[in-house]
């Protein structure tokens, strides 16, 4: 069956974006760079296409230029166990220039938009408890990075 891959459309940085990913990501590489021939709008050289994987899920990003931008709209998810997960996560993909945003959301330093979610926080959520999933949900909302023990204490009620 044919796999759905991830296309990025970069500015100039996909090949700087594409080696950053996979400097965070356990069990990435670069598979492959394809590059801008003579007569491009670009140097000759320049890294047209480069795919790459990321724990075994296959993204492509082109160097396409300034015509579009990432938007919030489409995001990464990235589901953590732990607060030492979550925290890994947020610091690298907010390193050098990356933003905040709120709910454990937040853009990278190339602008793309991911989410660090701690698993508990999507079972709290659904908690057949209404009342313990509203108090998660009410704490949640004024996060910017998810805080787990933050969210074990409204699920207990304290």
């Amino acid at each position: 069956m044919p796999r759905i891959s991830p296309f990025l459309w970069f500015d100039t940085n996909a090949e700087e974006a594409a080696n950053f990913y996979c400097s965070v990501f356990k069990n990435s590489r670069i598979l492959s760079t394809t590059r801008y021939l003579e007569g491009a709008p670009v140097p000759a050289g320049t890294a047209l296409v480069v795919e790459f994987e990321l724990d075994g899920q296959k993204f492509f990003a082109l160097n396409g230029g300034p015509q579009f931008k990432f938007t919030e709209a489409i995001s990464f998810t990235i589901t953590t166990e732990t607060q030492e997960e979550t925290d890994y996560y947020w610091n690298k993909l907010t390193s050098s220039g990356g933003q905040e945003s709120m709910c454990g959301w937040l853009k990278d330093r190339f602008g793309l938009s991911w989410q660090v979610t701690p698993r508990i926080l999507s079972e709290y959520i659904a908690d057949k408890d209404k009342a313990r999933a509203q108090r998660v949900f009410n704490v949640m909302m004024q996060m910017k990075k998810v805080e787990i023990a933050t969210l074990q204490r409204a699920y207990d009620g304290k």
